[in-house]
């Protein structure tokens, strides 16, 4: 499939996607959304993608934010249907894909670029990254997830606190927060990315699969977590992958994983 604000290729079980407008520090338009929803699903289906990738072209941004044009003159109705569809479409659809995804945050991260960056499974950041929600300074809050998966990350008190004075941190203040786990060079960013993707591709895509879900079950209304993994872990024994894992420790030999 041809993009027009992305990049994406495949390449030894990494697909890495770039969001690809760097004159606008790759602001998340409309089409953007719905273009990094389509790479995102096509490499959560291909049997090649063990690991995704996500970052920003340029030295500049990640992602700098939404296109505020696209929605300056927008009605309540008009501002909720924005809001539900983005979490739908991409925001949430992320979060939830099986495949592990990892946010290389390379410059600034603001908005929507953070709420982006916070809905991968984990971020890295380089060391020139800024981050934050600036939505109340424009007189409205973050609407892509912002206001609940902060607070998961970096705990209440701090959660108000970036938000209620739409300041920026930086990558440093990120790792000490947890919001990100790792920090580098611009430069070794996505190397750094791509071994972190190395360890994960050793061990059994069907495992870290109900890993993902049951850690995401914590934090969804209505589903009890401990149950979530209680479920995933029974399964996890009827599968090729758990055979071909112990068997392969039993016999001190390296798992070969199936992949089912």
């Amino acid at each position: 499939m041809k993009f027009q604000n992305i990049l994406s290729e495949t390449d030894n079980g990494i697909t890495t996607i770039t969001i690809n407008r760097p004159s606008k520090l790759n602001a998340l338009n409309r089409e953007t959304i719905q273009e990094l929803h389509d790479a995102f699903e096509i490499a959560e289906n291909s049997p090649k993608t063990k690991v995704i990738i996500l970052t920003g072209s340029g030295e500049k941004a990640f992602v700098a934010g939404a296109d505020i044009s696209e929605f300056a003159d927008f009605s309540i109705e008009e501002g909720s249907k924005l809001a539900a569809k983005g979490q739908e479409l991409l925001f949430d659809f992320v979060a939830n894909l099986s495949k592990p995804v990892i946010a290389a945050v390379n410059g600034f991260a603001l908005g929507g670029g953070l709420e982006l960056a916070m809905a991968a499974h984990f971020r890295i950041a380089s060391d020139n990254a800024k981050m934050g929600l600036p939505e109340v300074s424009l007189g409205v809050i973050p609407g892509y997830g912002g206001t609940q998966r902060l607070p998961q990350l970096v705990g209440k008190g701090r959660a108000m606190e970036m938000i209620m004075t739409a300041g920026m941190i930086d990558a440093n203040q990120a790792l000490q927060y947890g919001l990100v786990n790792h920090v580098t060079t611009p430069e070794e960013l996505l190397d750094f990315a791509e071994k972190l993707a190395g360890k994960i591709m050793r061990n059994s895509s069907v495992a870290i699969a109900s890993a993902i879900r049951a850690i995401n079950a914590n934090f969804e209304d209505g589903e009890n977590g401990f149950q979530v993994e209680i479920e995933k872990f029974g399964n996890c024994f009827g599968t090729e992958d758990f055979k071909e894992g112990t068997q392969a420790f039993l016999q001190k030999r390296k798992a070969e994983f199936p992949g089912d």
